[in-house]
């Protein structure tokens, strides 16, 4: 994942302190009556990944087992392939079925929808996405909607009239990359006011070289977020440590569900951050979530 990447000489001028929640957040967590354990999913964005073969896939794993393996290590996976080709479902009930009951599948729509045609004139696309996905079935967790980064605030009555065409049952969560989103206070409380009206969740993701877009700004009782590390620098370890606490002090407050997604600009270290994570996320929010097992 390219987003946000920076020289590894500009890390430590960074400033990764999360800042604190939006008031939007604080006002919708106070709405929450119920005061349950959240469900937490932590995962990556690809399975198909060689070099993980001897790392957490076992030694000599064919390429059509490695999602099998990779449903027993984590319990969601990112689905960027769905970004790049039109998901079908005959593809979708297969995937289903090399994975556990529990395990959800957060598909990102298709290109053509997202970034050809900018969210326009694309009913017929949509259906076909939503046809392919629907092979999921119960397996099916977040819809992932990241309009193309060059549509701004001009564009914000194009991604409601979208947002407002989709079936009211998906769980969909939106990812703003625009700079004017966040960088003019008018913009931003328009488009994550839309988002909430329209129960679409907002997506954060906490990338080193974008850090507006770490906005704190949830829009459902929910959280999806997408953590970009830097190859396991100490900064990577220290944004964890940031990232549970927060988690936890929105338990406390009452928030559903709890979606972390793993990325590295080099995927290839993600499952060893997720180890590392994954046993304090279960020691702070009494959750018993399988930590990766890698290979001995």
């Amino acid at each position: 994942m390219e987003f946000g990447k920076v020289s590894p000489e500009d890390l430590n001028q960074i400033d990764f302190t999360l800042p604190p929640d939006h008031p939007g957040t604080t006002a919708l967590l106070k709405k929450q009556k119920k005061k349950t354990n959240p469900t937490i999913f932590v995962g990556c964005a690809k399975w198909g990944r060689p070099d993980w073969v001897g790392k957490i896939y076992p030694k000599k794993t064919k390429a059509g087992d490695f999602l099998e393996h990779y449903a027993r290590q984590f319990n969601c996976i990112e689905l960027n392939a769905t970004f790049y080709r039109m998901p079908t479902r005959k593809q979708t009930s297969g995937w289903k079925s090399k994975v556990g009951d529990d395990f959800k599948f957060c598909p990102k729509f298709v290109d053509q929808i997202t970034h050809i045609k900018r969210l326009k004139e694309v009913d017929e696309l949509t259906d076909r996405f939503l046809e392919g996905i629907s092979g999921f079935e119960k397996n099916l967790g977040p819809v992932f909607l990241m309009p193309h980064p060059g549509m701004g605030p001009k564009t914000l009555e194009t991604l409601e009239a979208f947002i407002q065409s989709l079936p009211k049952d998906i769980e969909l969560y939106t990812e703003l990359r625009h700079k004017d989103w966040f960088g003019n206070p008018e913009s931003f409380e328009a488009v994550f006011n839309m988002l909430e009206r329209n129960h679409s969740g907002s997506i954060i993701t906490d990338a080193s070289g974008r850090r507006d877009c770490v906005h704190m700004r949830l829009t459902t009782p929910s959280a999806f977020i997408r953590f970009v590390g830097n190859g396991l620098h100490p900064t990577d370890y220290t944004r964890c440590e940031d990232w549970i606490q927060r988690m936890k002090a929105w338990a406390d407050q009452g928030i559903d569900s709890m979606y972390f997604f793993m990325h590295q600009h080099e995927e290839l270290h993600s499952p060893e951050l997720c180890r590392y994570l994954i046993p304090k996320i279960n020691a702070q929010l009494g959750t018993n979530i399988h930590v990766p097992q890698f290979v001995e």
